[in-house]
């Protein structure tokens, strides 16, 4: 089974109504993306702020944001236009992030993303903002809210500072009881960890000894006391659970583990060893809220075989999530049915997305140059 020539990038859709704090949350991740290059596509260009700057434009428009980021403004029937323009190998980047206008209907552009025919994106989940202190008002003026909660991947219980601690926690019952098994996690200003939606591309140790300052840093460093001055803190508003193992996994038993993956459990990373399910392959994981998808490479050469995953979410048992995984490790009591493992297997596969084939690049005599596919691959 041939993988992907070209990485898929994760696509969150960022929602939530007027005045919750969807654009401050933004913002948040910009400034502290750790050198992830993200891409933001918008309704209708708001205070997006990044590198000292405040961006405006009109719709159709594509704006730098600096450091790699671009942000592009956009009606929903050119959605699909410019992820085209934003997945193209010379963007590099490595998230796109749809900001949902105040008044959209988020599973509708949850739908057009699941229903894209890009092979190189792939579905990032569903943030719905709630502002903590409005949230009885705006059930009043939008009952629609509802709908949205119980769709949503995760949901960020934001201006939780505007309230007090048993509010607070009144509302966060209301709203995980409205979401269903999205995580709910509490933030103030928007401050969540990056790591929640993306994997922050954090620089060698070494680099930061040479690299120049960017205006990333500046903010950081000037940043007013209560401001951003707890981002090393936002952790607490998750838990994260590492699992390696040096066993196959039972690929019936892992998906049994993973169709039945508990309430707040918003995403798992990494890669899954299915023996002699797959000898070839390890299997990349990519889940996130109920969607999950596998995306099998060879293995290389001299590559240790283990399963390493991580699970992030909000009031997880992380010890039951860990002895969950260890029961899903093939146990080698008898060997199974090579017909039976085949079997087994068919559970994973129905999650392995068909890729479409690459276009070839051809020289200047109408040849194909392998070396410039690779490249441009």
């Amino acid at each position: 089974m041939t993988p992907p020539r070209t990485p898929q990038i994760p696509v969150v859709v960022l929602a939530g109504f007027l005045g919750s704090g969807k654009t401050t949350l933004l913002n948040h991740l910009l400034r502290n993306r750790a050198g992830t290059r993200i891409g933001v596509i918008v309704n209708d260009f708001g205070a997006i702020e990044i590198d000292a700057m405040t961006v405006s434009g009109q719709v159709g428009s594509t704006v730098s944001l600096g450091n790699g980021c671009l942000c592009c403004a956009v009606d929903a029937s050119e959605l699909d236009t410019f992820l085209e323009t934003l997945t193209r190998p010379s963007a590099r980047l490595d998230v796109i992030v749809i900001e949902a206008s105040g008044l959209a209907e988020p599973q509708e552009l949850v739908r057009m993303l699941l229903a894209s025919d890009n092979p190189h994106i792939l579905y990032g989940g569903l943030v719905e903002v709630v502002d903590a202190s409005e949230f009885g008002r705006t059930r009043q003026r939008h009952p629609e809210i509802d709908r949205h909660l119980a769709v949503a991947d995760l949901i960020v219980l934001n201006k939780t500072d505007r309230v007090g601690e048993a509010e607070r926690e009144r509302l966060g019952a209301v709203v995980a009881e409205l979401s269903g098994p999205a995580a709910v996690i509490s933030a103030v200003h928007g401050r969540i960890d990056p790591e929640l939606l993306f994997d922050p591309a954090l620089r060698p140790d070494h680099e930061d000894k040479v690299r120049q300052l960017t205006f990333e840093d500046l903010l950081r460093e000037e940043a007013p006391d209560g401001d951003e001055g707890h981002d090393d803190h936002l952790h607490a508003s998750y838990e994260s659970v590492d699992f390696t193992s040096d066993i196959p996994m039972d690929p019936r038993r892992f998906m049994e583990f993973l169709d039945s993956r508990p309430d707040g459990l918003y995403r798992i990373k990494g890669f899954a060893d299915f023996g002699a399910g797959d000898r070839d392959n390890t299997y990349a994981l990519h889940a996130v809220g109920r969607f999950l998808r596998f995306v099998p490479r060879p293995w290389a050469r001299g590559e240790q075989r283990l399963t390493q995953l991580v699970m992030i979410g909000a009031g997880i048992d992380a010890a039951a999530l860990s002895a969950g995984l260890a029961a899903c490790r093939a146990d080698g009591a008898g060997r199974a049915d090579a017909a039976d493992v085949e079997r087994a297997m068919w559970g994973v596969l129905r999650y392995v997305q068909e890729q479409a084939p690459e276009p070839e690049v051809f020289d200047a005599h109408g040849t194909a140059d392998p070396w410039e596919a690779a490249a441009e691959a």
